[in-house]
């Protein structure tokens, strides 16, 4: 089906109207909705599912916020927007907006109020040992390496990982991050807004170079939704469009991870029909799948035998350096008592890995893994003699973590154990107006969330999708709104 814009006077009649029309009820879309409806505007969501939610009910609940929170001071933290500042400017990668990051840090603890306002819970509890989220209800946790070299040099580590509390929590089957789109779809129903499900946006209805609706399909038949003052997309990234993936990040096709289906990349489309501008199309989020308990004590070699980031830090930053560093090639050396004390651990045991390989000596594990001669013996000799100090001057891993590796021994092969997101998208200003390609934005058209160039751009931390999501869904909701 054709993404090229549709001529208003070609339209005979529309089936719905509304004064914001909001395309996706993920986060974002939620944000919107929330804001469009409290500012007056009759606001509608379109949603392609048979329900609300979208990725972010999927997710772990992971919401990116700082700069002095009361949930940060309950736990006995103190931030501040500068703070925050320094440690996003350099963990989000080359390209990503310094102002972008300085507007969502001077707002980050407003943000936190409007979110409890909106009936979220974070449970002032912090979780403080490593893994992919809290083992249970706690509120607080360090989600991008904070407290990891080099990070714990740039700025003072505080914990920024939010999550949305959620009682009897049981790991891999429920999320927190429902938790989180739950009680905003609830405001914004109160505050007046509608939703139509099962409709799946295609094209933008412009009028002189307005946009002024949507067409959609629904139940198999066009229909024709009217935006008398704005229109926001909101519908996700673009990780499952074969297409797209291949064209801008092909280095994570056919691994798609922290998607859902639906982000097929036809909010990009539909815009780029009418000149809108991209950002950031070729930036991902790797995730590699083990469990950092087991990764913080062991640690991780290349192909050539040779450590190359700290086994500490964010799990999300040692999938991108293995993927796109280190040819996707990696090994975790682990030695029988923290692989035991690895299982006995704080962690739902979803991505505990068993050795691929076990031998009495180094060399022998070496020879087995197939490195190069010497290799992981000098690897292991170097680390075991700093070790021996509980330090790591290769790569600053904490001394919390530190410690000879013994025998027996084991490696775990994690060639090709990454997946991730696309995090490129929409090129927009930071009142979410989605810019053309000559630098004006285009009328009446709005974008936030994944489908959008968020925060992130060669770098991330867990939370930030979520953060700026909601964020900037909001400025969209109140901008399409005016």
């Amino acid at each position: 089906m054709s993404v090229a814009p549709i001529p208003a006077s070609s339209v005979s009649s529309w089936d719905d109207e509304a004064d914001v029309v909001i395309a996706g009820y993920g986060i974002a879309g939620a944000a919107a909705a929330v804001e469009a409806s409290r500012a007056g505007a009759d606001a509608l969501v379109l949603e392609r599912t048979g329900s609300w939610g979208g990725a972010a009910a999927m997710a772990g609940g992971f919401i990116y916020l700082g700069g002095g929170t009361a949930t940060q001071k309950a736990c006995g933290f103190d931030d501040s927007a500068v703070n925050m500042a320094a440690f996003l400017n350099t963990a989000l990668g080359p390209g990503a907006d310094e102002r972008r990051i300085a507007d969502y840090c001077e707002n980050s603890v407003a943000h936190y109020d409007w979110l409890v306002g909106c009936g979220v819970v974070f449970k002032p509890e912090f979780f403080d040992e490593p893994g992919w989220e809290p083992m249970g209800d706690q509120g607080l946790m360090y989600s991008g390496g904070e407290n990891s070299y080099p990070f714990n040099t740039i700025a003072t580590p505080v914990p920024r990982g939010h999550v949305p509390q959620m009682q009897n929590k049981k790991q891999g089957e429920a999320s927190a991050g429902f938790m989180l789109m739950k009680p905003l779809v609830e405001t914004a129903t109160a505050a007046g807004a509608r939703a139509r499900y099962d409709v799946r946006v295609q094209a933008l209805v412009v009028d002189d170079g307005r946009v002024v609706g949507i067409r959609a399909r629904q139940y198999g038949t066009d229909v024709f939704i009217r935006a008398r003052r704005g229109v926001v997309l909101a519908m996700g990234s673009f990780a499952y469009n074969d297409a797209m993936v291949a064209q801008y990040a092909p280095r994570i096709a056919g691994r798609p991870a922290a998607s859902v289906e639906q982000h097929d990349g036809q909010a990009i489309r539909m815009a780029q029909a009418l000149g809108a501008d991209l950002a950031h199309m070729d930036a991902t989020e790797v995730a590699i799948f083990i469990d950092p308990q087991q990764l913080v004590r062991g640690i991780l070699v290349n192909e050539r035998g040779q450590r190359y980031v700290a086994e500490d830090t964010y799990p999300g930053r040692i999938g991108q350096l293995t993927l796109y560093h280190q040819n996707n090639t990696a090994y975790l050396v682990i030695d029988g008592d923290a692989q035991e004390e690895a299982m006995a651990s704080l962690s739902p045991r979803l991505m505990m890995r068993p050795a691929t390989w076990v031998a009495d000596s180094v060399a022998d594990l070496e020879s087995e893994i197939g490195l190069p001669p010497g290799s992981l013996q000098s690897t292991v000799t170097a680390y075991n003699d700093a070790a021996v100090r509980g330090e790591d001057p290769l790569l600053g891993k904490k001394a919390r973590w530190v410690r000879p590796i013994g025998a027996p021994l084991g490696a775990i092969d994690l060639r090709a154990s990454t997946g991730g997101f696309t995090l490129g998208g929409l090129h927009t200003t930071l009142d979410a107006e989605v810019l053309h390609v000559d630098g004006h934005p285009i009328p009446g058209l709005y974008a936030a969330g994944r489908c959008a160039a968020g925060l992130a751009a060669w770098g991330y931390a867990s939370g930030i999708s979520l953060g700026d999501g909601s964020f900037y869904g909001r400025r969209a909701g109140r901008s399409a709104t005016r």
